[in-house]
Protein backbone atom coordinates (compact mmCIF):
# COMPACT_ATOMS: atom_id res chain seq x y z
CA UNK A 1 0.00 0.00 0.00
CA UNK A 2 1.66 3.19 -1.21
CA UNK A 3 -0.63 5.66 0.61
CA UNK A 4 -1.28 5.24 4.35
CA UNK A 5 -4.23 7.37 5.41
CA UNK A 6 -4.49 8.84 8.89
CA UNK A 7 -7.35 10.96 10.24
CA UNK A 8 -5.63 14.31 9.66
CA UNK A 9 -2.96 13.53 7.05
CA UNK A 10 -1.79 11.02 4.46
CA UNK A 11 1.62 9.37 4.15
CA UNK A 12 2.88 8.49 0.67
CA UNK A 13 5.47 5.72 1.15
CA UNK A 14 6.88 5.74 -2.39
CA UNK A 15 10.64 5.16 -2.47
CA UNK A 16 10.87 4.61 1.29
CA UNK A 17 12.48 1.34 2.36
CA UNK A 18 10.87 1.49 5.80
CA UNK A 19 7.11 1.86 5.58
CA UNK A 20 4.73 3.14 8.26
CA UNK A 21 5.11 0.66 11.12
CA UNK A 22 4.21 0.03 14.73
CA UNK A 23 7.56 1.28 16.09
CA UNK A 24 7.19 4.67 14.45
CA UNK A 25 3.55 5.33 15.30
CA UNK A 26 3.99 4.29 18.93
CA UNK A 27 7.01 6.57 19.31
CA UNK A 28 5.11 9.43 17.65
CA UNK A 29 2.15 8.94 19.97
CA UNK A 30 4.02 8.32 23.24
CA UNK A 31 6.80 10.93 23.15
CA UNK A 32 6.16 13.80 25.57
CA UNK A 33 7.51 17.33 25.75
CA UNK A 34 6.64 20.38 27.84
CA UNK A 35 6.64 23.84 26.25
CA UNK A 36 7.58 22.25 22.95
CA UNK A 37 8.38 24.85 20.28
CA UNK A 38 11.18 23.30 18.22
CA UNK A 39 11.40 19.59 17.31
CA UNK A 40 14.04 17.65 15.36
CA UNK A 41 13.20 14.25 13.82
CA UNK A 42 16.38 12.28 12.98
CA UNK A 43 15.95 9.78 10.14
CA UNK A 44 12.36 10.74 9.32
CA UNK A 45 11.82 8.21 6.50
CA UNK A 46 8.26 8.76 5.26
CA UNK A 47 7.88 11.66 7.69
CA UNK A 48 5.16 9.91 9.70
CA UNK A 49 6.59 10.73 13.15
CA UNK A 50 7.10 14.38 12.24
CA UNK A 51 3.51 14.57 10.98
CA UNK A 52 2.15 12.98 14.15
CA UNK A 53 4.10 15.45 16.27
CA UNK A 54 2.84 18.35 14.15
CA UNK A 55 -0.71 17.18 14.88
CA UNK A 56 -0.06 16.73 18.62
CA UNK A 57 2.01 19.87 19.28
CA UNK A 58 0.08 22.62 17.54
CA UNK A 59 2.58 25.39 18.28
CA UNK A 60 5.75 23.47 17.41
CA UNK A 61 7.97 23.79 14.38
CA UNK A 62 9.33 20.43 13.26
CA UNK A 63 12.48 19.93 11.22
CA UNK A 64 13.38 16.50 9.85
CA UNK A 65 16.68 15.03 8.69
CA UNK A 66 16.88 12.11 6.24
CA UNK A 67 20.01 10.69 4.57
CA UNK A 68 18.23 8.86 1.72
CA UNK A 69 17.42 11.29 -1.10
CA UNK A 70 14.32 9.48 -2.38
CA UNK A 71 12.83 9.07 1.09
CA UNK A 72 13.64 12.72 1.81
CA UNK A 73 11.78 13.82 -1.33
CA UNK A 74 8.77 11.70 -0.39
CA UNK A 75 8.70 13.06 3.17
CA UNK A 76 8.96 16.60 1.82
CA UNK A 77 5.94 15.93 -0.40
CA UNK A 78 4.02 14.49 2.56
CA UNK A 79 4.84 17.59 4.60
CA UNK A 80 3.75 19.99 1.86
CA UNK A 81 0.50 18.10 1.30
CA UNK A 82 -0.45 18.24 4.98
CA UNK A 83 -2.40 20.80 6.96
CA UNK A 84 0.79 21.41 8.96
CA UNK A 85 2.98 22.34 5.99
CA UNK A 86 3.93 25.75 7.38
CA UNK A 87 5.50 24.10 10.44
CA UNK A 88 7.36 21.22 8.74
CA UNK A 89 10.69 21.23 6.88
CA UNK A 90 13.36 18.70 5.92
CA UNK A 91 17.08 18.44 5.12
CA UNK A 92 18.47 15.64 2.95
CA UNK A 93 21.68 15.11 4.92
CA UNK A 94 23.38 12.67 7.29
CA UNK A 95 22.83 13.70 10.89
CA UNK A 96 26.57 13.94 11.59
CA UNK A 97 26.82 16.69 8.94
CA UNK A 98 23.70 18.58 10.03
CA UNK A 99 24.30 22.06 11.46
CA UNK A 100 21.82 24.38 13.16
CA UNK A 101 22.32 27.20 15.64
CA UNK A 102 18.86 26.47 17.04
CA UNK A 103 18.46 24.31 20.12
CA UNK A 104 15.60 21.80 20.11
CA UNK A 105 13.11 21.16 22.91
CA UNK A 106 12.45 17.66 21.58
CA UNK A 107 14.72 15.44 19.48
CA UNK A 108 13.20 12.16 18.34
CA UNK A 109 14.44 9.18 16.35
CA UNK A 110 13.44 5.73 15.15
CA UNK A 111 17.01 4.91 14.09
CA UNK A 112 18.60 1.97 12.24
CA UNK A 113 19.20 -0.87 14.64
CA UNK A 114 20.95 -3.89 13.09
CA UNK A 115 24.48 -3.21 14.32
CA UNK A 116 27.27 -4.87 12.35
CA UNK A 117 24.85 -7.57 11.18
CA UNK A 118 24.47 -8.99 7.70
CA UNK A 119 23.05 -6.26 5.49
CA UNK A 120 19.83 -6.69 3.58
CA UNK A 121 20.21 -7.55 -0.08
CA UNK A 122 18.04 -4.52 -0.73
CA UNK A 123 20.49 -1.64 -0.45
CA UNK A 124 17.91 1.00 0.51
CA UNK A 125 16.46 -1.16 3.26
CA UNK A 126 20.00 -1.79 4.44
CA UNK A 127 20.53 1.95 4.89
CA UNK A 128 17.22 2.30 6.72
CA UNK A 129 17.66 -0.62 9.10
CA UNK A 130 21.38 -1.28 9.48
CA UNK A 131 24.01 0.74 11.26
CA UNK A 132 27.27 0.33 13.12
CA UNK A 133 28.53 1.20 16.57
CA UNK A 134 29.94 4.51 15.32
CA UNK A 135 26.48 5.69 14.25
CA UNK A 136 25.20 5.60 17.82
CA UNK A 137 28.22 7.63 18.90
CA UNK A 138 27.50 10.17 16.15
CA UNK A 139 23.81 10.46 16.95
CA UNK A 140 24.32 11.03 20.66
CA UNK A 141 27.10 13.55 19.97
CA UNK A 142 24.72 15.47 17.72
CA UNK A 143 21.89 15.22 20.27
CA UNK A 144 24.18 16.68 22.93
CA UNK A 145 25.04 19.55 20.56
CA UNK A 146 21.47 20.35 19.50
CA UNK A 147 19.39 19.63 22.60
CA UNK A 148 18.13 22.59 24.62
CA UNK A 149 19.12 22.61 28.33
CA UNK A 150 15.64 21.49 29.38
CA UNK A 151 15.03 19.44 26.24
CA UNK A 152 14.48 15.70 25.87
CA UNK A 153 15.59 13.03 23.42
CA UNK A 154 13.15 10.21 22.65
CA UNK A 155 14.04 7.08 20.69
CA UNK A 156 12.87 3.52 20.07
CA UNK A 157 15.18 0.52 19.67
CA UNK A 158 15.32 -3.22 20.31
CA UNK A 159 16.42 -3.96 23.87
CA UNK A 160 20.09 -4.79 23.17
CA UNK A 161 20.65 -1.70 21.03
CA UNK A 162 18.77 0.54 23.45
CA UNK A 163 21.05 -0.61 26.27
CA UNK A 164 24.08 0.20 24.11
CA UNK A 165 22.86 3.70 23.27
CA UNK A 166 21.96 4.44 26.91
CA UNK A 167 25.46 3.41 27.97
CA UNK A 168 26.97 5.92 25.53
CA UNK A 169 24.81 8.79 26.79
CA UNK A 170 26.37 8.78 30.25
CA UNK A 171 29.50 10.45 28.86
CA UNK A 172 27.36 13.40 27.72
CA UNK A 173 25.50 14.13 30.95
CA UNK A 174 22.28 12.57 29.67
CA UNK A 175 20.29 10.10 31.72
CA UNK A 176 17.09 8.08 31.37
CA UNK A 177 13.99 9.98 32.45
CA UNK A 178 11.34 7.60 31.14
CA UNK A 179 11.47 4.08 29.79
CA UNK A 180 8.51 2.36 28.13
CA UNK A 181 8.90 -1.37 27.60
CA UNK A 182 6.86 -2.55 24.61
CA UNK A 183 5.41 -6.07 24.67
CA UNK A 184 3.35 -7.87 22.05
CA UNK A 185 1.19 -9.20 24.90
CA UNK A 186 1.46 -9.96 28.60
CA UNK A 187 2.97 -13.40 27.98
CA UNK A 188 5.99 -12.09 26.06
CA UNK A 189 9.12 -10.15 27.09
CA UNK A 190 9.67 -6.61 25.86
CA UNK A 191 10.81 -6.46 22.23
CA UNK A 192 11.41 -2.69 22.06
CA UNK A 193 12.26 0.10 24.49
CA UNK A 194 10.99 3.63 24.04
CA UNK A 195 13.36 5.85 26.01
CA UNK A 196 13.41 9.50 27.04
CA UNK A 197 16.77 11.07 27.91
CA UNK A 198 17.35 14.48 29.44
CA UNK A 199 19.97 16.39 31.42
CA UNK A 200 18.31 15.90 34.81
CA UNK A 201 19.37 13.19 37.28
CA UNK A 202 15.89 12.08 38.30
CA UNK A 203 15.01 8.47 38.95
CA UNK A 204 13.74 6.87 35.74
CA UNK A 205 10.01 6.24 35.37
CA UNK A 206 9.49 2.74 33.94
CA UNK A 207 6.25 1.57 32.34
CA UNK A 208 5.08 -1.48 30.39
CA UNK A 209 2.91 -1.15 27.28
CA UNK A 210 1.07 -4.11 25.73
CA UNK A 211 -0.14 -4.07 22.12
CA UNK A 212 -2.40 -7.15 22.06
CA UNK A 213 -4.73 -8.61 24.67
CA UNK A 214 -5.44 -11.65 22.46
CA UNK A 215 -4.54 -12.78 18.95
CA UNK A 216 -5.39 -9.94 16.54
CA UNK A 217 -7.19 -8.06 19.36
CA UNK A 218 -5.57 -4.78 20.38
CA UNK A 219 -5.53 -3.65 23.99
CA UNK A 220 -7.71 -0.76 25.07
CA UNK A 221 -4.56 1.27 25.82
CA UNK A 222 -3.28 0.77 22.28
CA UNK A 223 -6.57 1.83 20.69
CA UNK A 224 -6.94 4.80 23.05
CA UNK A 225 -3.39 5.96 22.29
CA UNK A 226 -3.90 5.91 18.52
CA UNK A 227 -7.57 6.91 18.25
CA UNK A 228 -6.67 10.45 17.12
CA UNK A 229 -4.59 9.06 14.25
CA UNK A 230 -5.95 5.78 12.89
CA UNK A 231 -9.13 5.77 10.83
CA UNK A 232 -10.38 2.51 12.33
CA UNK A 233 -10.67 3.82 15.90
Amino acid sequence: MSIFKFKQFEVDQTGCAMKVNTDGVLLGALAECENCENILDIGTGTGVIALMLAQRFENANIHAVEIDSEASATADKNFKNSAFSDRLSISNIAIEHYRNARKFDLIISNPPYFINDLRSVEEKKGIARHTNDQFFEEIITKVDELLAPKGCFWFILPVKQAELLIKKTKHYGLSVSKQILLHSDQSKPAFRWIVCLNRFKNEAEIKHFYIYEAEKVYTRNYEELLKDFFLGY
